[in-house]
């Protein structure tokens, strides 16, 4: 079945020709079914996993309908963050800019005076978070009585910071012919109470509902001892070795140990705090998306909604408070039908979470150990256990290259100077194994062993032998470190 194109859903050409030159040709599902409903003004509800393409879906048809000559405020984005505002605004300045379409960002943590001087320049498109919004609509300096479209991206996320309270004030503010948009990756019910309420027979989208994170992710954790967390986090990372890595902490205050850990361990990390300035955030963010920062280190609040390109690895250093929480973290990677790998560090008490999760998401969600150099599961390490014990009791080489452990009795060597009578090739005489003529066979046998000792001295027999051998280990031991001739000169009293 042939894929629909952009202008088949209704994308000008231009629009089109500007995301072919960003290696974008076809549209994804939420945006092939959600793009059309937009152009004809419907309010919409859409639900998507993370990483499906919802910002493209709702950013071309508000970029499309914008009237660059006009002077005043057409249309609004909401946003939970301060980092997903700035990376919309980014979006909408790639596809809108030549359309000579004006955008700012109006976000919490910036100079408000700033924010109003450019309010005075008249663009058209605002994109923000609700409490910077909330405000300078109180303070008059935002106008909504020509805005026609508001969007609100994550959603349920935005509820949860910000309270249903101040979106619903921000809406209301606006015409009531104004056409609402709300997406997420969830719809909670605050979500669907204010859709109820405030959209006027709205769409309903939903790219797969039963699924809740994309196909193309994979699922694992790894079981440590709590004192572990950090070695196996280094682990983990030295283990798949992605270009970038994004790892979530629970706890703000844990943060800053795990990052300075990590760069102990000479794995380049910085932070993200929610409640950093915004110039320390987006300057940790442009190192990361550059390649300067292996890891980036985050919580829920400051990572959430982040679009970070080619992100394969997402780790958990401690497990998400829910299930929800769960699929935003792992839909950081995976993202536009790419793989990606979710891994999430547990103790042994904290399994039960995971088995949680895979039965609330219905995923896969399988346990890897990290040993021998690999990330195994069940089943390959019950193999290799089992293959490493045959190896034992066979006494061959186990697998990885290691050395054999000693099986079975020393090996024998007997040289001929050590042999007397009928043993040849330092067998024993049949009827006598391991004895060799006049020396006590297997002893001797296994002093053969013994480098740097004679072969003649060793196969002396009889007290005089021993006698020998000991009056020569004790001039040896006197003139330890004596030259050479006088340690082989004949000891007066010696008859020779």
């Amino acid at each position: 079945m042939n894929k629909a194109s952009f202008a088949a859903i209704g994308i000008q050409e231009d629009l089109a020709a500007r995301l072919s030159e960003f290696g974008i040709t076809e549209p994804s599902p939420v945006q092939e079914q959600t793009i059309p409903l937009l152009l004809e003004g419907r309010d919409v509800l859409a639900a998507s996993q993370t990483g499906t393409g919802k910002t493209l879906a709702y950013l071309l048809p508000l970029l499309q309908g914008i009237n660059p000559d006009s002077k005043s405020v057409q249309k609004l984005v909401l946003a939970p963050t301060q980092e997903l505002a700035m990376q919309i605004l980014r979006e909408a300045e790639r596809y809108g800019a030549h359309r000579g379409i004006r955008a700012i960002g109006l976000i919490g943590g910036a100079a408000i005076k700033r924010q109003i001087d450019k309010l005075r320049e008249h663009p058209q498109l605002v994109v923000g978070t609700p409490g910077r919004i909330r405000e300078l609509i109180g303070l008059r300096k935002l106008k909504m009585h020509e805005v026609s479209t508001i969007i609100l991206d994550e959603a349920d996320q935005m509820f949860q910071l910000s309270g249903a309270g101040e979106v619903t004030k921000i809406v209301s503010s606006a015409l009531r012919t104004r056409q609402l948009v709300m997406l997420s990756a969830t719809i909670g019910p605050e979500t669907r109470l204010l859709a109820n309420r405030e959209m006027k027979n709205p769409a309903e989208v939903g790219i797969d509902p039963g699924v809740m994170t994309a196909q193309s992710l994979e699922h694992h954790y790894v079981v440590c001892e709590e004192r572990n967390k950090i070695d196996m986090l280094r682990r983990v990372i030295r283990h798949y070795k992605p270009d970038r890595a994004l790892v979530f902490v629970n706890a703000t205050d844990d943060i800053a140990e795990v990052t300075a850990k990590l760069n102990h361990l000479g794995l380049p990390a910085a932070a993200l705090y929610g409640d950093a300035d915004k110039v320390t955030r987006a300057n940790v963010l442009t190192r990361f998306r550059d390649g300067k920062l292996k890891v980036l280190v985050a919580s829920d609040v400051a990572a959430r909604g982040l679009d970070i390109e080619n992100l394969m690895l997402v780790i958990s250093f401690d497990p998400a408070f829910d299930s929800e929480h769960y699929v935003h973290r792992a839909g950081r990677t995976g993202r536009m039908g790419k793989r990606g790998l979710s891994v999430t560090i547990v103790t042994e008490q904290q399994t039960f979470i995971m088995r949680k999760f895979a039965r609330e998401l219905d995923i896969q969600l399988d346990e890897r150990a990290m040993a021998f150099g690999k990330a195994l599961a069940e089943g390959e390490r019950a193999e290799l256990r089992s293959g490493g014990a045959k190896e034992r009791r066979e006494g061959a080489e186990p697998r990885g290259g290691m050395a054999a452990p000693r099986t079975g009795k020393p090996q024998v060597r007997t040289s001929a100077a050590g042999t007397a009578g009928g043993g040849t090739g330092g067998e024993a005489p049949a009827g006598q194994p391991g004895a060799a003529a006049g020396s006590g066979g297997g002893i001797t046998a296994r002093r053969e062993q013994r480098p740097g000792i004679a072969a003649s001295t060793r196969s002396a027999a009889g007290p005089a032998g021993k006698a020998r051998s000991q009056a020569e280990r004790d001039k040896n031991r006197k003139n330890k470190g004596a030259p050479k001739w006088l340690k082989d000169k004949t000891p007066r009293g010696d008859g020779q």
